[in-house]
């Protein structure tokens, strides 16, 4: 396996996979147990799952549908959506579930990252933030699907994030999410600059050469979407994923730092 890791993301609409661009007009583009099932022939490092109408919905994760995805993926698998209360966090890791994702719940809660990454580990923690630039040129954290300003400075809420216990963050810029036009690389190696904790890009990627500049700056992972996934019409999920070869030689020199 890479150490430097290519995740795909999927985003989850209650039960169905959908795509966007800038978390807006999410389009159904297949199952996310059919998906999973290709990804597993592919021999991805690593996969997340986001449901993105959970929290604003107001409900709670699907966990027979995550227990079934669970069960089909042959790679560590992360979850995310929905997740505001430890017992549900809990739960996640019983049924297979190998990393919680928490967003708006973080935000809220914070003391949530900490009860979590006692109880189930560090590593096994993941914040994703969502962000925005500002009309004035600044950057601001956003909630429940890109919805909610916090307020919130994205690098001054990373280091709140890492002091509170969680083993990595997904830094995700909604300006870039479905463009293919590249990650926000100065964001990206400011946080790297300034954590100790692993930084995933995430949020634009269009090719191979986005990763290795992610990665250039300081990512310890990419994640991506539109990228390799879900293209062609009537709702085909065509998946690209890039051969290990080609990720490894992408990397080379950067997977024994």
């Amino acid at each position: 396996m890479l150490n430097k890791r290519v995740i795909p993301t999927l985003l989850l609409d209650n039960t169905g996979l959908v795509k966007g661009r800038n978390f807006k007009k999410h389009k159904y583009v297949g199952d996310p147990v059919n998906a999973v099932k290709i990804f597993n022939d592919k021999e991805v490092d690593e996969l997340a799952i986001l449901d993105i109408t959970a929290t604003n919905e107001d409900r709670r994760p699907n966990f027979e549908l995550i227990k079934n995805i669970a069960s089909q993926a042959f790679m560590p698998f992360a979850y995310g959506g929905g997740l505001r209360e430890l017992p549900d966090i809990e739960m996640l890791f019983k049924i297979g579930v190998e990393k919680a994702i928490l967003n708006t719940a973080a935000v809220e809660n914070l003391s949530l990252v900490s009860a979590a990454s006692q109880i189930v580990g560090q590593q096994s923690i993941v914040v994703s933030i969502d962000y925005k630039k500002t009309f004035f040129g600044g950057k601001r954290v956003f909630t429940h699907s890109g919805k909610n300003n916090s307020k919130l400075d994205p690098i001054e809420y990373a280091l709140r994030v890492q002091d509170a216990g969680a083993g990595e963050i997904i830094v995700n810029s909604i300006d870039n999410e479905g463009t293919l036009k590249g990650y926000d690389y100065e964001l990206i190696q400011d946080l790297s600059t300034k954590l100790d904790i692993p930084v995933i890009a995430s949020g634009g990627a269009g090719c191979l050469k986005d990763f290795k500049q992610a990665v250039d700056v300081g990512a310890s992972a990419v994640a991506a979407g539109d990228m390799f996934t879900f293209h062609g019409k009537h709702k085909a999920v065509l998946i690209t994923y890039p051969k290990y070869a080609e990720l490894e030689n992408l990397f080379k020199g950067q997977n024994n730092e």
